[in-house]
């Protein structure tokens, strides 16, 4: 297991006109700067969205936290392709395991960041409206499957790993949610 090094001489192709994906093959090079540009750009995003699934700041710091050092620790099997669903994606797992254990999964209380993006504002009119109050009334882990697997358009397979269930199980709970949701619109 490599640990985070505090000095280290630079690989040279970690400059700030570097592609997602090439600062990722330098960090798999053990490139610190490569690490804080992909931090940079990416922690922005990445907090507003988390904390649209989580109302402790507390817990979505750790999940960032936790995200960069996986990023850190496994950019070496990174497989070439969308950099940032990458990313996402094991953010969102950090942060489900990091709320796991828990009394629930705590919704953020609807505030529309600074900047909205229109995916921002889109989410927003979903979450409160009448689905969004209807998603509210899930339970947190019919609600998990359905974030994750409408809104943030995740696979079934995704889905089974970023929460640590069976695919069968996942399956099972969209079922039952959308059933849920149904009733609770009519």
């Amino acid at each position: 297991m490599r640990r985070f090094p505090f000095s280290r001489r630079e690989p040279p192709d970690a400059g700030p006109d570097s592609t997602d994906a090439e600062l990722i093959a330098a960090i798999a090079a053990e490139s610190v700067t490569a690490l804080r540009l992909l931090h940079h750009r990416h922690v922005p995003w990445l907090r507003a969205r988390l904390a649209r699934r989580c109302a402790d700041p507390d817990a979505v710091d750790d999940a960032l936290q936790d995200t960069f050092l996986a990023v850190w620790r496994t950019a070496g099997r990174f497989d070439g392709g969308n950099p940032a669903g990458w990313l996402w994606t094991i953010a969102v797992r950090r942060l489900v395991s990091s709320l796991r254990g828990r009394r629930g999964f705590e919704e953020r209380a609807g505030q529309e960041p600074a900047t909205a993006s229109a995916e921002d504002v889109a989410l927003l009119g979903v979450e409160h409206g009448d689905l969004g109050a209807a998603l509210d009334r899930l339970s947190p882990e019919l609600r998990a499957v359905i974030q994750a697997t409408v809104l943030d358009g995740l696979t079934v397979k995704e889905t089974s790993r970023l929460l640590g269930v069976p695919e069968g199980t996942i399956k099972t709970r969209a079922m039952r949610a959308r059933a849920r949701l149904r009733e609770e619109l009519a």
